[in-house]
């Protein structure tokens, strides 16, 4: 009779030891921390401050945090760096509403950095890894400038950039084209410190070529373009005045009083035409007020009518003012009038894309939940459909108003409707004295330069600017004070490459980025045997189990 096998018994498994073998290693924890401070380092970048070239470094440090990770671990590191990048750019939008709403819009928005940080780390392994992640960028920033709500393109990458090595590059392939740059910049830097902090077979210098090209060749490609940024004058000049009559507060409730709004931009326009007669300023071509500087409608109510019309025959020049008006089922429409002196209100822009939350209010009952505050908004404006310039004296003014300078498409459809400066009538009021009003000139600027157009930004509280195609500020006011500005503006009539090409290289950039995703996937499911598990059950060879 044969013995029975002997079968050593198992160790029982440790509990403790499976805890501890779960727990984020040091290099998690790196991982975790370079991100964050990607993010942080990323926000340091933006208006007000002028610290450009903090950018790439930003996004080595996002670059480092997601290399060689699986997809899902990409997508937590990209959230947190998202998070900690928008959080504090964005606290602006609670400064009078409370914290909910900063940490709701910033929360979702970092979602897409997730999505980023998934497909950076998806790609990161492919030849050619920055390229790669760079075009991933601007899939990313595409698709957040669409959705939800018409998108929010506030926070892209090249709106941190009105000045230094990157800018002239929007003026050849739009806010794409320098993000990709930038992005190209800091993902080859990682690239480069990870192959310098390695032991490679060859000579070191051989492997970091491609790397250092990535992050040289972007600064030089800047540099290479600036004499493309031109400011002459083709079709002469004009001199244009802007109007900046304050608020009688700031907040919630400087619509409130609405009539006082009014008369502050009209007192301040009828200083200015002292000044004129008395030859202290000359004599403006045209005039631009801000959005909101008449929120009474003046064709339903004829003192208001009255006011504006006094003021624009005291100055004796065309004015461009916001105006609500509100059509006969209720709708209001947030509009620019063309008002001219002696004949009244001759043209008319409506706002074409509306900010969510502000002029309209989705999930109204929804978001009741969680603020009280959403009541405020007890109106819904209507949008307007086509791009307007107005003729006014020798210029041909095109109308970006406030939210919409942030929308690449609707700047390039008013500079190709004619166009020959450009006006952004905003209002800034509801935020105070807040980074907000810093971040939307500086995207003002990189318009400039991006259309090769002179911008003229008409805040109702400030900042006011006169801002050259080169993106120069020449004149600019205070915060919550009385101005008005005169300058004389070269007017342009040569369209920009990047006007020309409108959103070519930002659908280019996002299809090679979907074509490097597609090209990862194809490859996995080959290399797949027949009954190997699912994706995501098991780790992948050297990737951390913690990941």
């Amino acid at each position: 009779m044969a013995a029975p096998t002997l079968t050593p018994q198992q160790p029982a498994a440790d509990p403790t030891r499976t805890r501890r073998r779960r727990l984020p290693g040091r290099a998690t924890w790196a991982r975790l921390a370079a991100a964050a401070a990607g993010g942080v380092t990323l926000f340091l970048s933006f208006p007000p401050r002028s610290l450009w070239w903090l950018a790439p470094v930003g996004i080595a440090l996002f670059g480092l945090a997601v290399y060689g990770r699986r997809a899902r671990a990409g997508f937590g590191y990209g959230t947190l760096f998202g998070a900690a990048f928008l959080l504090p750019l964005l606290w602006w939008v609670g400064v009078y509403v409370g914290s909910l709403a900063p940490l709701a819009l910033g929360g979702v928005e970092a979602l897409f950095f997730g999505l980023v940080g998934a497909g950076v780390a998806a790609t990161s392994r492919l030849p050619g890894a920055p390229v790669w992640a760079a075009a991933m960028w601007v899939a990313g920033e595409a698709a957040r400038s669409r959705v939800p709500f018409g998108g929010f393109p506030w926070a892209k990458l090249a709106f941190g950039q009105p000045e230094g090595a990157f800018l002239p590059l929007v003026a050849l392939g739009g806010t794409a084209l320098v993000g990709f740059a930038i992005t190209l910049c800091g993902f080859g830097a990682a690239a480069l410190v990870r192959r310098l902090a390695t032991r490679p077979r060859r000579p070191a210098w051989r492997t970091a070529v491609l790397p250092a090209l990535a992050v040289v060749l972007p600064v030089l490609a800047g540099a290479a373009s600036w004499p493309l940024v031109r400011t002459d004058a083709e079709a002469g000049t004009a001199t244009a005045a802007l109007i900046q009559g304050n608020v009688p507060r700031a907040g919630l409730e400087f619509n409130a009083q609405r009539r006082a709004v009014l008369d502050n931009h009209a007192r301040r326009t009828e200083q200015l035409a002292a000044d004129v007669r008395a030859g202290r300023v000359p004599q403006p071509d045209f005039v631009i007020w801000p959005e909101n500087s008449s929120d009474i409608d003046p064709f339903r109510n004829a003192d208001a009518y009255a006011v504006i019309d006094q003021a624009v025959r005291a100055v004796n020049a065309p004015t461009a003012l916001g105006a609500v008006l509100v059509a006969s089922g209720g709708k209001s429409r947030n509009t620019v009038l063309q008002w001219d002196p002696g004949t009244g209100p001759v043209d008319t822009y409506t706002k074409r894309q509306l900010q969510p939350f502000g002029e309209t209010m989705p999930l109204r009952e929804f978001v009741r939940l969680f603020s009280p505050e959403v009541d405020r908004v007890g109106w819904e404006f209507t949008p307007g459909h086509e791009a307007r310039s107005f003729t006014m004296g020798p210029a041909r003014v095109g109308l970006a108003t406030c939210y919409e300078v942030a929308f690449d498409n609707r700047v390039t459809d008013t500079v190709r409707s004619g166009a020959q400066v450009l006006a952004v009538p905003t209002n800034n009021a509801t935020f105070g004295v807040t980074d907000m009003t810093y971040q939307q000139l500086a995207m003002s600027r990189v318009r400039a330069v991006e259309h090769g157009r002179t911008v003229l930004v008409a805040a109702t509280s400030g900042v006011s600017a006169v801002v050259l195609p080169d993106g120069t500020v020449q004149h600019h006011t205070g915060l919550f004070t009385a101005d008005a500005l005169v300058a004389q503006v070269p007017l342009r009539t040569t369209a920009t490459l990047a006007t020309r090409v409108g959103a070519l290289p930002e659908w280019t950039l996002s299809a090679l980025a979907m074509a490097a995703l597609g090209w990862v996937v194809a490859c996995a499911l080959l290399r797949r045997p027949t009954g190997a598990p699912r994706a995501g059950t098991a780790a992948t060879a050297g990737d951390s189990t913690t990941d």
